[in-house]
């Protein structure tokens, strides 16, 4: 019996021909199940390996959550529905070795109703099983809806709510009016925008998602570190100290200081301009500081001004333009007033058509050596003594 039922799971979840296009009147009468009597032959445990596809360790440690479970008719509703909205075997393997109570959850009384709500918000079936891959934990429970609209009118698409969503776990586990509006009203008066929020909850959900006296901390550092509320760099501030105690921030700013040879009025200054620089390790500080100080021959308070260099590659960037600013001035190339900062921050395109392609006569390799440059070759023209 537990072969040939196996027999039927395992076609609805190989099946792709017609189950993505299944109604959900459809969905729902196939995966509804009629009542069956305790199976004193059902065993949870084979079920797990043979029907869902679990591996025999994944499927032990699932088991003791399902030890309650005396017959297959609710795990096979609960696979019937989910080889409907298209998942395939190896993706309902992994739901349910992420959450086996799932297999318990009522298909037409929570499961179908969610997916019916969802759709309705504009999510495509697709896009609903992504989610269900996602946090099968959080899909059973009946306030999915409700939060994925919330969250919808903050993040304006569904693509953008399916990748919070794999960035933030507990994005809908977290509740919305004692834990998330009140933490978006306090962004919004920080001067945040609806984009910045919404960038934040796709880039770091943990600021939208944790204890509002958590988020008003994050706040007070970020006006700590030197950034003022209604910065264009207020977000980046809030990115940058939300993972850090007040402990660790003063930590990182003591090493700016040692590393990129910084004073305090420095620190401040380029933390202003780019807080980003207090999320970079020691190790990329300190090689980036040794070639732009000692090799380039720029001050320590130059660079304060322009963090943002910091942000740039060494090795596909850095290095690779410095070698061509110095062809060119050894050559006499270079006009006046172009300085480094000016040939680095720009991007490769613009960089190759001002910097590049109008020595090509006087200099007819210096595309060649640029491209060998940018891939950590270092040219006999660009060896500069």
């Amino acid at each position: 019996m537990l072969r040939r039922r196996s027999c039927i799971v395992t076609h609805l979840l190989s099946s792709r021909t017609a189950s993505p296009l299944l109604s959900l009147q459809r969905l729902l009468s196939t995966a509804a199940a009629p009542a069956v009597s305790p199976n004193p032959s059902f065993a949870v445990e084979d079920y797990l390996v043979s029907t869902c596809g679990l591996t025999r360790a994944k499927a032990l440690k699932a088991s003791a959550k399902l030890s309650h479970l005396k017959s297959p008719a609710k795990p096979d509703a609960v696979l019937a529905f989910l080889a409907g909205l298209g998942l395939s075997g190896a993706d309902v393997a992994a739901v349910v070795a992420k959450d086996p109570l799932f297999l318990c959850a009522g298909v037409e009384g929570n499961l179908g109703p969610a997916v019916a709500g969802l759709t309705g918000l504009g999510l495509s079936r697709s896009e609903v099983a992504r989610l269900v891959s996602l946090s099968p934990d959080r899909f059973r429970r009946k306030n999915v809806v409700p939060k994925a609209h919330y969250y919808l009118s903050l993040l304006g698409s569904s693509e953008d709510l399916l990748l919070a969503a794999r960035r933030g776990l507990f994005l809908f586990s977290v509740d919305l009016d004692i834990v998330v509006k009140p933490n978006v009203a306090a962004l919004r008066e920080c001067g945040l925008g609806a984009r910045d929020i919404a960038k934040l909850l796709i880039q770091m959900p943990r600021i939208v998602t944790a204890s509002p006296e958590r988020v008003l901390a994050m706040v007070a550092c970020a006006e700590g570190i030197g950034v003022p509320r209604g910065s264009g760099m207020f977000r980046h501030a809030l990115q940058s100290v939300a993972c850090f105690s007040e402990e660790k921030i003063a930590a990182k700013v003591e090493q700016l200081k040692k590393t990129l040879r910084w004073s305090d009025a420095d620190v401040g200054i380029a933390l202003c301009k780019w807080p980003t620089v207090l999320r970079w390790s020691k190790d990329m500080l300190q090689r980036k500081s040794e070639f732009l100080i000692s090799k380039v021959g720029l001050e320590p308070a130059y660079i304060a001004h322009r963090p943002v260099m910091l942000s740039l590659s060494l090795e596909g960037r850095l290095k690779p333009r410095y070698y061509v600013m110095r062809f060119l001035q050894e050559n006499g190339l270079l006009s006046h007033g172009r300085d480094y900062y000016a040939m680095v921050l720009v991007g490769e395109k613009v960089f190759v058509e001002r910097f590049i392609r109008p020595h090509k006569q006087a200099a007819p390799l210096i595309a060649e050596d640029y491209a060998a440059a940018c891939i950590g070759e270092v040219p006999a023209r660009f060896r500069f003594t």
